[in-house]
């Protein structure tokens, strides 16, 4: 009993010597002051998603007055949550009050359609630009892993003919459908698949707690997998081109709160990262990001309740 009592004694001693790796030291990056210009009187809360149409215009999705809390509300939100900014800020529509319950991600297709997922309705939705709904998938309110439902979707990629769905907070997997809503196939093993994109030849998704980047061919055959350093958490990504990545992450595997962007080379490598967090302690949550035509970024910040623009220094 004395050695088991020691035996114990030095496992304890040993954990608490276990020091958290260190906080990892990243170049600060300032972000566009005074972008977006947002009314008196629009209320702007808990921003989540934020993506980029043809034209340069900024989409952006937010819980007005709404924090992310489980189990979730039953009540739609009642003011606008979808907010349209011209590249230069200003506000250009806003709609979608009384649809949604704890909305995710927002996506624009190439056509310009506006899809959005609601980890509470368990649902993804197309609109049309002005906010009118032309398609709904999955089944409201009921959490399932099959061709009829969802388990808290997160976010929507788009390929010739197919919508990927990135499946999610409960289930393990994306989800592929026509643009009209017909169920293709799935396929992956995640851990919160948390966003999708592609490029030319490859699907990318966060796989946020496994602290990784998965990478697919269109196919959806895995290439590679991408061990994040330090076990940071992917929450967003885009490609850049030539395989070059750019993501936004929690401040690193210690800490998930903050907002650190990295660009990775084709190889995997960091090339560059900064940090974009406001200053306090869980200020910020990098949630999602976009990349305009222009070259400037978007990047969502849930904590911190805003939506901020910058653009990369050259190397």
């Amino acid at each position: 009993m004395r050695r088991v009592l020691a035996g114990l004694a030095v496992i304890a001693l040993a954990a608490c010597d276990a020091a958290p790796p260190p906080r990892e030291v990243v170049a600060v990056l300032e972000v566009d002051k005074g972008w977006p210009t947002i009314p008196a009187g629009a209320t702007f809360g808990e921003v989540s998603g934020v993506d980029v149409d043809a034209q340069g215009n900024v989409w952006v999705l937010h819980r007005a007055g709404r924090k992310w809390e489980e189990p979730f509300p039953t009540t739609p939100i009642a003011e606008s949550t979808v907010f349209k900014f011209a590249p230069d800020g200003t506000l250009l529509a806003q709609w979608g009050a009384g649809l949604f319950i704890m909305p995710h991600g927002i996506s624009i297709d190439p056509d310009g359609k506006v899809w959005i997922t609601d980890v509470a309705h368990e649902q993804v939705f197309r609109f049309s630009p002005e906010g009118k709904q032309e398609l709904v998938i999955g089944t409201r309110g009921v959490t399932a892993q099959d061709s009829a439902h969802f388990g808290r979707p997160a976010d929507v990629g788009f390929l010739p003919g197919r919508v990927l769905v990135a499946d999610g907070y409960v289930n393990t997997r994306v989800a592929e459908f026509s643009p009209q809503g017909q169920f293709i196939r799935d396929w992956g093993e995640f851990d919160i698949a948390h966003a999708v994109a592609v490029d030319e030849g490859r699907i990318y998704v966060a796989d946020r707690e496994n602290a990784r980047i998965q990478i697919f061919d269109h196919a959806g055959k895995l290439a590679e997998s991408r061990v994040s350093p330090a076990g940071n958490h992917t929450y967003s990504l885009k490609p850049l081109g030539g395989g070059r990545l750019l993501a936004v992450e929690g401040r690193d595997g210690a800490d998930r709160k903050g907002a650190v962007i990295r660009v990775y080379g084709a190889d995997g490598a960091i090339e560059q990262s900064f940090d974009i967090s406001l200053p306090g302690k869980d200020a910020s949550l990098g949630h999602d990001l976009a990349i305009g035509p222009d070259g400037h970024i978007y990047v969502t910040d849930v904590a911190g309740g805003r939506v901020v623009r910058f653009s990369l220094p050259s190397k």
